[in-house]
Protein backbone atom coordinates (compact mmCIF):
# COMPACT_ATOMS: atom_id res chain seq x y z
CA UNK A 1 0.00 0.00 0.00
CA UNK A 2 3.00 2.45 0.96
CA UNK A 3 4.33 1.75 -2.23
CA UNK A 4 1.42 2.67 -4.25
CA UNK A 5 1.33 5.93 -2.41
CA UNK A 6 4.52 6.59 -2.97
CA UNK A 7 4.13 5.46 -6.93
CA UNK A 8 1.51 7.51 -6.93
CA UNK A 9 2.93 11.02 -5.61
CA UNK A 10 5.99 10.48 -7.91
CA UNK A 11 3.64 10.16 -11.06
CA UNK A 12 2.04 13.59 -9.90
CA UNK A 13 4.88 15.31 -9.21
CA UNK A 14 6.25 13.36 -12.33
CA UNK A 15 3.28 15.44 -14.57
CA UNK A 16 3.84 18.79 -12.70
CA UNK A 17 7.08 18.68 -13.90
CA UNK A 18 6.13 18.35 -17.54
CA UNK A 19 3.67 20.60 -17.65
CA UNK A 20 5.93 23.26 -16.06
CA UNK A 21 8.40 22.68 -18.75
CA UNK A 22 5.68 22.64 -21.88
CA UNK A 23 4.92 26.32 -20.15
CA UNK A 24 8.27 27.27 -19.84
CA UNK A 25 8.54 26.01 -23.59
CA UNK A 26 5.51 28.85 -24.60
CA UNK A 27 2.74 28.51 -26.67
CA UNK A 28 2.33 29.07 -30.18
CA UNK A 29 1.90 31.94 -31.42
CA UNK A 30 0.75 31.30 -35.10
CA UNK A 31 0.37 28.95 -37.96
CA UNK A 32 1.01 28.11 -41.46
CA UNK A 33 -1.67 28.28 -43.87
CA UNK A 34 -0.52 28.07 -47.38
CA UNK A 35 3.28 26.62 -47.66
CA UNK A 36 4.53 25.88 -51.15
CA UNK A 37 8.19 24.86 -52.16
CA UNK A 38 10.92 25.01 -49.44
CA UNK A 39 10.07 26.69 -46.20
CA UNK A 40 12.12 26.28 -42.70
CA UNK A 41 11.52 26.76 -39.30
CA UNK A 42 14.63 26.84 -37.19
CA UNK A 43 14.17 26.46 -33.69
CA UNK A 44 16.21 25.58 -30.65
CA UNK A 45 19.30 24.70 -32.90
CA UNK A 46 17.50 22.45 -35.09
CA UNK A 47 15.61 22.93 -38.95
CA UNK A 48 12.15 21.17 -39.84
CA UNK A 49 9.86 22.07 -42.94
CA UNK A 50 6.93 23.69 -41.97
CA UNK A 51 3.76 22.32 -43.74
CA UNK A 52 0.49 23.85 -43.46
CA UNK A 53 -0.80 23.71 -40.03
CA UNK A 54 2.86 23.85 -38.63
CA UNK A 55 3.16 26.52 -35.75
CA UNK A 56 5.50 29.14 -34.88
CA UNK A 57 6.92 30.16 -31.56
CA UNK A 58 8.48 33.40 -30.34
CA UNK A 59 12.47 32.97 -31.31
CA UNK A 60 11.60 31.00 -34.43
CA UNK A 61 13.21 31.98 -37.62
CA UNK A 62 11.77 31.31 -41.21
CA UNK A 63 13.39 31.16 -43.75
CA UNK A 64 11.93 30.52 -47.22
CA UNK A 65 14.01 28.77 -50.29
CA UNK A 66 13.77 30.02 -53.73
CA UNK A 67 10.68 30.22 -55.93
CA UNK A 68 8.72 29.75 -52.74
CA UNK A 69 6.21 31.30 -50.44
CA UNK A 70 4.09 30.75 -47.42
CA UNK A 71 1.41 32.15 -45.49
CA UNK A 72 1.26 32.76 -41.28
CA UNK A 73 -1.62 33.51 -39.75
CA UNK A 74 -0.88 34.65 -36.10
CA UNK A 75 -3.71 34.43 -32.90
CA UNK A 76 -4.49 37.88 -33.15
CA UNK A 77 -5.82 37.89 -36.68
CA UNK A 78 -2.22 39.35 -38.31
CA UNK A 79 -1.38 38.16 -41.57
CA UNK A 80 2.49 37.68 -43.13
CA UNK A 81 2.75 36.04 -46.61
CA UNK A 82 6.30 35.32 -46.88
CA UNK A 83 8.07 35.99 -50.26
CA UNK A 84 11.23 33.81 -51.93
CA UNK A 85 14.49 33.60 -50.45
CA UNK A 86 13.16 35.50 -47.36
CA UNK A 87 15.05 35.10 -43.74
CA UNK A 88 12.67 36.86 -41.08
CA UNK A 89 12.05 36.18 -36.99
CA UNK A 90 9.44 36.44 -34.83
CA UNK A 91 11.27 38.47 -32.04
CA UNK A 92 8.51 38.46 -29.53
CA UNK A 93 4.73 38.52 -29.55
CA UNK A 94 1.84 38.42 -27.06
CA UNK A 95 -2.00 38.59 -27.53
CA UNK A 96 -3.72 38.53 -24.03
CA UNK A 97 -6.52 41.31 -24.43
CA UNK A 98 -7.74 40.30 -21.04
CA UNK A 99 -4.27 41.27 -19.35
CA UNK A 100 -4.19 44.09 -22.09
CA UNK A 101 -0.94 42.44 -23.07
CA UNK A 102 0.38 43.01 -26.76
CA UNK A 103 3.59 42.99 -28.61
CA UNK A 104 4.01 42.57 -31.86
CA UNK A 105 7.99 42.34 -33.32
CA UNK A 106 9.02 40.54 -36.12
CA UNK A 107 12.74 40.76 -38.02
CA UNK A 108 12.97 40.47 -41.54
CA UNK A 109 16.40 39.75 -42.42
CA UNK A 110 16.21 39.53 -46.04
CA UNK A 111 13.42 38.79 -48.55
CA UNK A 112 9.96 40.38 -48.84
CA UNK A 113 6.83 39.69 -46.97
CA UNK A 114 3.42 41.01 -46.81
CA UNK A 115 1.94 42.32 -43.49
CA UNK A 116 -2.06 42.50 -42.73
CA UNK A 117 -2.82 43.60 -39.47
CA UNK A 118 -4.76 42.43 -36.88
CA UNK A 119 -6.43 42.92 -33.36
CA UNK A 120 -3.27 44.15 -32.07
CA UNK A 121 -2.64 46.52 -34.69
CA UNK A 122 -6.44 47.88 -33.44
CA UNK A 123 -5.86 47.24 -29.95
CA UNK A 124 -2.54 48.92 -29.02
CA UNK A 125 -0.65 50.04 -32.83
CA UNK A 126 2.22 50.98 -30.42
CA UNK A 127 3.21 47.32 -29.77
CA UNK A 128 3.57 46.49 -33.83
CA UNK A 129 7.10 46.72 -35.00
CA UNK A 130 8.60 45.25 -37.87
CA UNK A 131 12.02 45.45 -38.22
CA UNK A 132 14.75 45.12 -40.98
CA UNK A 133 18.59 45.52 -41.02
CA UNK A 134 18.53 48.91 -41.15
CA UNK A 135 14.91 50.50 -39.96
CA UNK A 136 12.16 49.75 -37.88
CA UNK A 137 8.87 50.78 -38.55
CA UNK A 138 6.09 50.90 -36.33
CA UNK A 139 2.52 50.00 -37.42
CA UNK A 140 -0.15 51.64 -36.80
CA UNK A 141 -2.94 49.62 -38.76
CA UNK A 142 -2.34 48.59 -42.27
CA UNK A 143 -1.17 46.45 -44.61
CA UNK A 144 2.05 46.79 -46.31
CA UNK A 145 4.69 44.97 -48.19
CA UNK A 146 8.55 45.22 -46.53
CA UNK A 147 11.61 44.36 -48.41
CA UNK A 148 15.28 43.80 -47.15
CA UNK A 149 18.34 42.80 -49.16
Amino acid sequence: MKRLKLTSLLAAVGVFVLAGAAHAAGESVATFNNVSGDIGIARNGTTMNAVSGSTLFVSDRIVSGAGSSAGIVFKDGTQLTLGPSTDIQVRDYAFEPKQAKFEFFVYLARGAAVYSSGMIAKLSPESVKVATPTATIGVRGTRFIIEAD
